[in-house]
C-alpha cells in the first residue's frame, strides 16, 4: 500500500504510520509549521549577529534550535485548537481533515492543543523572560481567536488579531532570544510583517467562504466577494515594503536593509493569485496562501543575510546607521 503524503489523501494509505497517529500528525498541519520554525531560526541568528553575542552564547545553535521548535509547537497547538473549534465549518470546506473524517475526536484535538500550549510556555520561560512573555502573548491571542469571545467571527478584526502574533510578536519573540526586543530594528521588521499579514490573511479565507458564512464567521471574502476583498488587501500587502525607504531615511532601520523592498513583487503576485483563486492540488488552500508562507520565509532569510553582510561591513556602498 502506498504512503499517504498529503492531508487530502485517504487515511487508508497508512503504511509506516497508524491511521490514528497520522491523524494526529495532520492535526498539526506540518506545512504551516515550516514557516514559524525557519523564520524564527533566521531572525534569532540575525539578532545574534546584530548584537554580537557569540562569546556570551557559545552554544547558540542549541538555543536557536530549542527556541525555534518551541514556536513551531506553539503554532501546532494553535492549529489543533482551531480544528477542534471549527469542526462544523471543516465538514463543509475541508472534510478531508482528521476530525471530520472521524480519525481524531474533537476532545482529543483540544487536549493535544492544551498539552502543546503548556509545553511551549514551560519551555519558553527556560530560554529567557522576554521570550516567555511573547510566547504567552502569542498563546493568548491564538486561544481567544478560536475560543470565546472567538475573535475569528468579527469582520477585519479577525485578520488583525491573527496578524499581530504571527507578524509582530513572532519577530519580537525570536529577536528576544539574543537581543532587546524593543530595539528599533526588530520593532520595524515586526511591524512590516504585521501589516503584510493583515492583507495576506485574506488568502486563507478563500476556500472557507461558504463554510464561514454558514457558521457565522464574517470575512472580507464572504462579505465583499473575492475581487473587492483582494483590492482591500492589496495596500496591506504592498505598503509595508514601500515604506522601507522612508524607514531608512528617518533612521528607523539600517540602510543596508533597503533591498527588502523587493518583496513588493511577491506581494503583488499574492494579490494576483487571489483573483485567480487557483487551488493547490496537494496543499490545503489556494496558491496565494502558499505563496504567502514562502514570501514570509524568504523575507526572514533576506533580512538575516542583509544583517550579516551589513554588520560585517560587506555592503560598503551602504552606510549603516
Amino acid at each position: 500500500m502506498s504512503v499517504k503524503l498529503t492531508m487530502k489523501e485517504p487515511y487508508a494509505k497508512s503504511r509506516f504510520l497508524s491511521k490514528k497517529f497520522r491523524g494526529y500528525f495532520d492535526l498539526l498541519r506540518p506545512f504551516t509549521l515550516l514557516a514559524p520554525f525557519f523564520v524564527s531560526m533566521f531572525i534569532m541568528f540575525a539578532s545574534l549577529v546584530y548584537n554580537d553575542r557569540f562569546v556570551e552564547f557559545p552554544n547558540w545553535w542549541i538555543i536557536i534550535g530549542q527556541a525555534s521548535l518551541t514556536l513551531a509547537f506553539l503554532n501546532g497547538a494553535s492549529n489543533a485548537l482551531n480544528q477542534a473549534t471549527d469542526v462544523e465549518a471543516d465538514k463543509i470546506s475541508k472534510p478531508y481533515r482528521p476530525i471530520p473524517r472521524g480519525v481524531v475526536e474533537r476532545d482529543e484535538a483540544q487536549s493535544i492543543a492544551y498539552i502543546l500550549y503548556l509545553f511551549a510556555l514551560l519551555r519558553a520561560v527556560t530560554i529567557n523572560t522576554w521570550f516567555g512573555v511573547f510566547v504567552f502573548l502569542i498563546m493568548l491571542f491564538t486561544v481567544v481567536y478560536s475560543l470565546p469571545p472567538r475573535m475569528k467571527r468579527f469582520l477585519f478584526v479577525n485578520q488583525v488579531w491573527i496578524a499581530i502574533p504571527r507578524g509582530l510578536f513572532a519577530v519580537l519573540a525570536s529577536w528576544s532570544v539574543f537581543g532587546d526586543p524593543f530595539q528599533m530594528v526588530p520593532l520595524m521588521i515586526g511591524m512590516i510583517a504585521l501589516v503584510f499579514f493583515v492583507g495576506a490573511m485574506t488568502t486563507k479565507d478563500i476556500v472557507d467562504c461558504e463554510a464561514d458564512r454558514k457558521t457565522g464567521t464574517r470575512t472580507l471574502i464572504n462579505t465583499f466577494g473575492i475581487r473587492k476583498a483582494a483590492y482591500i488587501s492589496l495596500p496591506f500587502l504592498m505598503v509595508p515594503f514601500v515604506m522601507i525607504p522612508f524607514l531608512v531615511h528617518y533612521h528607523m532601520i539600517n540602510a543596508y536593509l533597503l533591498p527588502l523592498t523587493i518583496f513588493i513583487i511577491p506581494s503583488f503576485l499574492i494579490f494576483y493569485l487571489m483573483l485567480k483563486q487557483q487551488q493547490s492540488e496537494t496543499l490545503e488552500n489556494v496558491q496565494a496562501w502558499s505563496l504567502m508562507y514562502v514570501t514570509y520565509l524568504f523575507y526572514a532569510i533576506s533580512f538575516t543575510a542583509l544583517i550579516i553582510l551589513g554588520e560585517l561591513g560587506q555592503l560598503s556602498f551602504i552606510t549603516p546607521i
